[in-house]
């Protein structure tokens, strides 16, 4: 339903208006109310649609608490469902495709129990689950238990004091499993074949010998060089009995 404003119609003729008649009052009237109707009364208002109006600006993205060598690490995309802000998760290669290598850190040595606790940090690309495998000379690998995708490190057991091996960190997804041949050493070729670039899957480990077995052989040399000793002078005073020595002739005393 439309609702239409009549005005009262007023004539004016040039000499009236000029004269200071009716019709200019009229005329500043329905001025000043179509102003009033055209601005808002109220300042508040106006100044709250300003402030509407102001651009708004996002906030800078932050990347997820997230770190591919830590132990136990929750996966990116949990981190993001979790965190009240948005965050960023690192780039990743497509599930249809093998896992790139991970990377081999640190390698801690327990030689007095036989073990070495390996590290590693996972590679740019989805991840289902990790293994180990370890050569010792040029026999055929050792593979360690399935280990989930957030796992970052392990431990070998049974390792003989004194001997060299190779150990090797494989990632698998759906796809397949991450090269160790190319990138840190041939299957197969044990402690010989491992010499690939820094920072690649494979590494190098070396077991001293254990600190009780040093004891014993240092122990064992100088019950030894004590035998030896204890005989040399049996023999020497063996010998002195047998071939007699020479007895000095006591000066005489002068008269």
């Amino acid at each position: 339903m439309s609702v239409s404003v009549a005005f009262p119609s007023l004539s004016c003729s040039p000499l009236d208006s000029m004269l200071g008649s009716p019709c200019l009052l009229w005329l500043l009237a329905v001025t000043f109310s179509l102003v009033l109707r055209a601005q808002p009364l109220d300042p508040e208002y106006s100044e709250e649609e300003k402030e509407d109006e102001t651009p708004w600006s996002p906030l800078p993205a932050v990347f997820c608490d997230y770190d591919r060598c830590r132990h136990l690490q929750v996966p990116c995309k949990e981190l993001q469902e979790a965190s009240p802000r948005a965050c960023l998760c690192p780039g990743l290669s497509s599930p249809g495709q093998p896992p790139a290598p991970p990377r081999l850190g640190e390698v801690h040595v327990v030689a007095e129990v036989g073990s070495a606790v390996v590290h590693w940090c996972a590679p740019s690309s989805p991840v289902h689950q990790y293994w180990l495998l370890l050569w010792e000379g040029s026999g055929a690998p050792q593979k360690g238990p399935p280990l989930n995708s957030t796992v970052r490190r392990a431990e070998l057991k049974g390792l003989k004091p004194g001997s060299a091996y190779v150990v090797c960190v494989v990632a698998a997804n759906a796809a397949g499993e991450s090269n160790v041949t190319a990138v840190g050493g041939a299957r197969g070729e044990g402690p010989e074949g491992a010499g690939g670039p820094a920072f690649g899957p494979c590494g190098r480990l070396a077991m001293p010998p254990r600190p009780l077995s040093l004891v014993h052989a240092a122990v064992g040399v100088s019950t030894a060089l004590a035998l030896l000793s204890c005989g040399a002078l049996v023999w020497h005073f063996c010998l002195r009995q047998r071939c007699g020595c020479p007895r000095r002739a006591r000066p005489t005393a002068g008269l």
